[in-house]
């Protein structure tokens, strides 16, 4: 018999967790439609709920590598997002802070710290899961 292939794997979600990520984009969609209409009571309110559920969502994938990475990922972009957004709430979006770097920038952390996990996933974790999946 010949070993699965990457496109024979299936990845199934039991639905209280599909649920719990259908309500997760809710919660986003109203957090940014909050920060595009200015209504900072909704958009700052949003957050927690938003970030809440990414963390219990990353939480119960982390046995999944890829899901681990994808979702650390998410966490952090919503945390970037966030900041960003109160930032210009706050009206400090504008303020410099360093250089030319100003309050906004700063939330180039933790989009940054999303993208490297997402990098070491990609260059490092899954070449190594399919060296030993090779094997």
């Amino acid at each position: 018999m010949s070993q699965p292939t990457d496109s024979d794997l299936l990845y199934s979600i039991p639905a209280p967790y599909r649920r719990m990520e259908n309500m997760h984009i809710l919660f986003w969609l109203l957090k940014d439609i909050g920060w595009c209409m200015i209504w900072k009571p909704l958009g700052i309110t949003m957050i927690f709920p938003t970030l809440f559920i990414a963390m219990l969502i990353t939480w119960r994938t982390r046995d999944i590598k890829a899901e681990l990475a994808h979702n650390l990922a998410i966490v952090f972009w919503i945390s970037a997002n966030s900041y960003w957004m109160i930032s210009e709430f706050a009206g400090f979006d504008t303020v410099r802070v360093w250089g030319s770097l100003t309050g906004k920038h700063l939330a180039l952390l933790p989009f940054l710290t999303g993208l490297l996990i997402l990098l070491y996933y990609y260059l490092v974790q899954k070449p190594r899961e399919k060296q030993t999946a090779a094997a």
